[in-house]
């Protein structure tokens, strides 16, 4: 299809892992993407969009803060 790229293509080209991508398009966090089956179908023209996840530290090791 003309104008969409698989998985593994947007991976490489935005330097993460298809998983990474795979877990995006499930979630539904790239707009018009579209599933053939068992493949993804992302736009060529998509942006990688912005990392929302926590990488500050302030997570780790809340157990062990919780029990002091």
């Amino acid at each position: 299809m003309d104008g969409y790229e698989t998985v593994v293509q947007t991976a490489e080209r935005w330097g993460v892992t298809t998983r990474r991508v795979q877990k995006l398009c499930e979630d539904g966090s790239l707009p018009g993407v579209t599933k053939f089956g068992t493949c993804w179908a992302i736009p060529i023209d998509l942006e990688k969009p912005a990392d929302k996840r926590v990488k500050s530290g302030a997570y780790r090791n809340w157990r062990k803060k919780k029990e002091e």
